[in-house]
C-alpha cells in the first residue's frame, strides 16, 4: 500500500503577549481596598475607645456612618479586583 504524504504546516508561533500598561493594571486594587478597609475601622474604635472625643467630636454619632463609609467603599473597590 502507498504511503500517504504528510502535510507540512508551519509551527504555531503565539502572538507576543501586551505588557500590561500602568493604567490597565490592577496592582492598586488590593492596597487600596485593604487600606479604606482598615481607616473604616480604625475610625470607628477610635470613636469608640476615645468615649466619642475622636476623630470628630462636633458630629457626634455621625463618626459611625463615617467609618461604615470608608468599609463600604473598600467593598465597592473590591469588585474591580481580578
Amino acid at each position: 500500500m502507498p504511503k500517504s504524504r504528510i502535510r507540512r504546516k508551519a509551527a504555531y508561533t503565539p502572538p507576543p503577549a501586551k505588557m500590561p500598561t500602568r493604567l490597565n493594571s490592577r496592582a492598586w486594587v488590593a492596597p487600596l481596598m485593604l487600606t479604606l478597609f482598615l481607616v473604616g475601622l480604625a475610625w470607628i474604635v477610635v470613636f469608640y475607645v476615645t468615649g466619642g472625643k475622636f476623630p470628630i467630636e462636633d458630629i457626634h454619632n455621625w463618626n459611625i456612618p463615617i467609618g461604615f463609609g470608608f468599609i463600604a467603599a473598600g467593598f465597592a473597590v473590591s469588585t474591580q479586583w481580578k
